[in-house]
């Protein structure tokens, strides 16, 4: 058989105790004295023992009381966090917002902007995939994200372009002049994936996937113990310490990627989109965006060009580490979209992509 120690007793017991007797605590959660000592009586009786060995001017608990002032305590504040996490309180509004993980650094300066124009928003952040985001925004999981794709958001939102981000290539992964390149890339789905295939196929370099995750922090990894080569935002260098790629003939990096938040039509307070937009333009000046087609866009001016659209001399094996495991074929321009998922102990698919 269950028995429920209801939380409205536990709380009149916690007050009855913190506040030093049962009038008080009766004035302090706007109920009767005597709806507090029935509420006692009604633990005395779950406990099956009396919750205060004396009342009174003498309030004392009894040894059994003591035990259940502990339970209770921590059970009220458990109940609080749980109702403060779900239930906004009046005048408050809670919003979900996603940010691709390649614009992750952008959340402390967006989140300072937002909280001074908004304080009664409570944000959930999360991060992740910008083709997952934008199926959460569509499927109603979240009320506005930040992303970095090409692809339009879908019914039921509406969008600004806030600028497009330029790219570059990162790692120096160990392999002969004339050998496939080894590539660390997102997982399908992925906009960015099948323009590095593109990028490639059209400079007639041979590739090959060595290398998948849907974290961020794997291809920054792979990269770095030179597994293969990946594409991420042109600043990756500055925010992550990845070394600029360098291989003859390695063609300009894919065209700049569209930034754009994305809201779910009437999901937000009005005033936060253009809150939020402020914002996010003040946390994206330390990228390098450049203006969309529109001339719309950020006011920082545009940056050189990634230097993996540079030529240089061919890397040896100590340029970026050991070469990454051979667990993918080959593709050469012209074969068709060869680029399965890698097979070798390189491959990582967990958690959350940009």
């Amino acid at each position: 058989m269950h028995h429920d120690l209801q939380i409205n007793r536990l709380r009149t017991l916690v007050a009855v105790v913190e506040l030093g007797g049962f009038r008080r605590a009766a004035e302090s959660l706007h109920i009767t004295q005597p709806a507090v000592s029935q509420q006692i009586r009604q633990l005395s009786g779950l406990i099956r023992s009396p919750v205060f060995a004396s009342t009174g001017r003498n309030l004392r608990l009894s040894p059994r009381g003591e035990e259940l002032l502990r339970y209770a305590r921590r059970m009220v504040a458990l109940n609080d966090e749980a109702v403060d996490r779900f239930i906004p309180q009046t005048g408050n509004v809670m919003l979900s917002v996603g940010v691709a993980s390649q614009l992750g650094e952008v959340l402390p300066e967006f989140l300072r902007v937002l909280n001074r124009g908004m304080p009664q928003v409570q944000l959930s952040v999360r991060t992740g995939s910008s083709e997952e985001l934008a199926a959460q925004l569509t499927g109603g999981q979240l009320d506005a994200a930040l992303l970095l794709q090409s692809e339009p958001t879908g019914p039921g939102t509406d969008s600004v372009e806030l600028g497009r981000m330029r790219l570059a290539w990162f790692g120096r992964p160990a392999h002969g002049e004339r050998e496939a390149v080894p590539l660390a890339l997102f997982p399908e789905p992925c906009t960015l994936r099948g323009r590095v295939r593109d990028a490639l196929d059209a400079a007639g370099i041979a590739w090959r996937i060595s290398y998948e995750s849907e974290e961020l922090i794997g291809l920054r990894s792979a990269a770095k113990a030179g597994l293969g080569m990946t594409c991420l935002v042109a600043n990756g260098d500055e925010l992550w310490g990845l070394a600029p790629s360098v291989r003859p003939g390695l063609p300009a990096p894919p065209e700049p990627l569209p930034v754009t938040l994305a809201v779910a039509t009437g999901a937000v307070p009005e005033g936060f989109t253009d809150i939020a937009e402020k914002a996010l333009r003040q946390a994206l000046r330390s990228y390098p965006l450049v203006s969309p087609p529109d001339g719309t866009g950020p006011e920082t001016p545009p940056v050189e060009a990634g230097p993996g659209a540079e030529a240089g001399p061919a890397d040896g094996p100590g340029a970026g580490g050991e070469a990454g495991p051979a667990d993918g074929p080959a593709h050469r321009p012209g074969a068709g979209p060869a680029d399965g998922k890698a097979d070798g102990a390189g491959q990582v698919l967990a958690g959350a992509a940009a």
